[in-house]
């Protein structure tokens, strides 16, 4: 088995003679994205600048957003359970457990390949994995695709994708790819991708984090134009080099006299930065970026308005409306394209309460509070604490045994009526 796909004799038997999709193709559209991306490897924004994959990601901002998304999806313990009458049970005993929650193939842990799908979706907006089967027809491993080799169409009313790789076609069954997409389209086959469609907001902060380069690297001298008499192009090209020469000088010095030939004078042409108003479009640009992925600003390093209250309670918008959804895009493919859709008895879900964990103190009063009231069992909170079971008593339910019905509250307790045998 290779790392991007079946084996070779797998996917010979499985080749099709299919035609490349390529703009060169009368059946790909003028306004596929993907064949444009293939073709040209990026796009122009409205701002002039060229968007691509690398240049998103030498934004800061985005760089942030897409590693503390990606990092935090693959962290997140993803379980195989049972559902019993009692609830649901882990299937440590399960293949599909140590496949899903340790390696799905023998070439990498769960980590990197949940953290490899997300940065994907991510980028591009979907990201592909080929489910291999043994003979028995049970999961024996699972394969990340790359995206760019993958087209997903429709033929004789059945979804199939079309996989490329070194000049080889392979076609999976829809049943056989896990297809996690970020954001699809109204066909159920396309789906936007976030870089193409937000093209102008990424290539506004790729601009303005040029401008910025460009202007210090320059010394934090904008651009300038030099005016006085110049009678020929050498005199020009001298009046240039001397100028630029002199500014070179005025800052490895830091000497803030500069000397200008006779009769010139030097006047600033383009925006200020200060009046342009730099830094707070950058900022604003952050906050943009925070907006495409659905991240609450604190998570992107941006304390400006971050308090000690708010912060902890943006800490529950980010389970409650980012991360939750992203687990259950997860949760959803896997249990379809993993598990059969009549078995209700097994599911796979993330450990969401790994997210939801305060401080050492609070955890303790919580589960304190849980045991008193019968609601965990001593074993169950050193468990969620990371402690060992010790079994025995404590694996079983506790209640606090003074409380009462609030009617019956300043009555005299009943006595125990006894017979005549054991009075005597």
């Amino acid at each position: 088995m290779g790392f991007f796909g079946p084996s070779k004799r797998e996917m010979q038997a499985r080749i099709d003679a299919l035609e490349s999709r390529s703009l060169e193709n009368p059946s790909v559209s003028l306004g596929d994205a993907k064949a444009f991306a293939e073709l040209f490897g990026s796009w122009h924004s409205s701002s002039g600048v060229e968007v691509n994959v690398e240049k998103a990601m030498g934004v800061t901002t985005f760089w942030s957003g897409v590693n503390f998304l990606s990092a935090t999806i693959a962290s997140v313990p993803l379980y195989l359970f049972n559902v019993t009458d009692k609830g649901q049970e882990k299937a440590e005993s399960n293949p599909l457990y140590g496949i899903l929650n340790e390696a799905p193939n023998e070439e990498m842990s769960s980590f990197k390949w949940r953290q490899l799908l997300m940065v994907s979706q991510l980028h591009d907006g979907r990201a592909y994995s080929f489910i291999e089967l043994n003979k028995a027809g049970r999961v024996m491993n699972i394969w990340p695709l790359e995206y760019a080799k993958m087209t997903v169409e429709r033929k004789d009313g059945r979804l199939r994708y079309v996989y490329k790789d070194d000049g080889r076609t392979i076609v999976y069954a829809a049943s056989e790819i896990i297809d996690l997409v970020w954001s699809p389209k109204s066909d159920g086959i396309g789906h936007f991708e976030p870089i193409h469609t937000l093209k102008n907001a990424l290539g506004l902060s790729i601009a303005m984090e040029e401008y910025a380069s460009k202007f210090f690297q320059n010394g934090g001298v904008p651009p300038l134009q030099l005016i006085g008499p110049m009678n020929s192009p050498g005199a020009i090209s001298r009046a240039k080099m001397d100028i630029g020469e002199a500014l070179k000088e005025a800052k490895r010095d830091h000497t803030p006299i500069l000397p200008m030939p006779l009769m010139h004078e030097l006047k600033q042409i383009g925006f200020d930065p200060e009046k342009g108003q730099l830094t707070e479009a950058r900022r604003f640009q952050l906050e943009e970026i925070a907006r495409i992925l659905s991240l609450p600003p604190v998570f992107l390093q941006d304390l400006t308005h971050g308090t000690f209250s708010n912060t902890e309670q943006q800490d529950l918008h980010l389970v409650k409306h980012t991360i939750r959804q992203w687990f259950r895009r997860w949760e959803d493919e896997l249990n379809l394209k993993l598990i059969s859709r009549r078995n209700r008895k097994t599911r796979i879900r993330f450990d969401e309460d790994e997210l939801l964990r305060g401080d050492f103190k609070t955890r303790m009063e919580g589960y304190a509070a849980g045991v008193t009231s019968a609601l965990v069992k001593p074993d169950e909170a050193r468990e969620a604490m990371g402690w060992t079971r010790v079994g025995g008593a404590a694996d079983g339910l506790f209640m606090q045994g003074a409380m009462m019905p609030i009617n019956k509250l300043g009555e005299e307790p009943v006595q125990p009526q006894g017979n005549d045998d054991d009075a005597a």
